[in-house]
């Protein structure tokens, strides 16, 4: 199994500890006055979503997680279930409801999304980071409210929930940044 030393450390690395994938999202070096030089990391369990810090000595080293990325597409969504298709293989992947967490929000069928794979099993899903969504319902917007920052809570055709700008109806298509989930602009069809 390959692994990696200190010195390849670096933010994205995914590394394989005590059984369990790991994504780094911090790491620091640091060189004390005399001593080894040490790296303090702070990994994220990606099956558990749980942070860990750890401070590892120059020359230390971690094996690689056998994580692959894939492009796999949405295909419907059956009980608790959330059931996606790999476009390269057309192998068919369920994932549960925690497994997606707030993806599903943005998430339609036939959307592409990315998949994290862990020893040939499903992790997490992660939609693209602009969406467009068509809005289900909403109320209707008051007339002569236009110049200032009004908002209210609109429904999407995904079943989400979200707050928009007052002057969005009910059809309206809206651009949609899935990592904050903000309304970005209405979207033409």
């Amino acid at each position: 199994m390959p692994s990696y030393t200190t010195n390849e450390f670096k933010k994205g690395l995914k590394v394989q500890i005590d059984g369990d994938p790991y994504l780094m999202i911090e790491c620091n070096f640091v060189k004390p006055g005399k001593g080894n030089a040490l790296y303090k990391c702070k990994l994220r369990n990606l099956l558990r979503n749980t942070v860990l810090e750890r401070t590892y000595k120059g020359g230390d080293s971690l094996d690689a997680a056998d994580v692959a990325e894939i492009a796999a597409q949405y295909l419907y969504r059956q009980g608790e279930s959330f059931v996606f298709m790999d476009n390269a293989s057309y192998e068919q992947y369920e994932l549960s409801g925690d497994q997606v967490d707030d993806a599903w929000k943005y998430i339609k069928e036939g959307m592409v999304c990315n998949m994290v794979l862990f020893n040939n099993n499903p992790i997490s899903v992660t939609p693209p980071n602009h969406v467009v969504l068509r809005i289900e319902y909403c109320e209707p917007a008051v007339r002569g409210n236009t110049a200032t920052n009004l908002t209210k809570p609109v429904k999407l055709e995904t079943g989400a929930e979200m707050v928009c700008p007052a002057f969005v109806d009910i059809g309206d298509l809206i651009k949609i940044d899935t990592r904050t989930g903000e309304y970005i602009e209405r979207a033409k069809e």
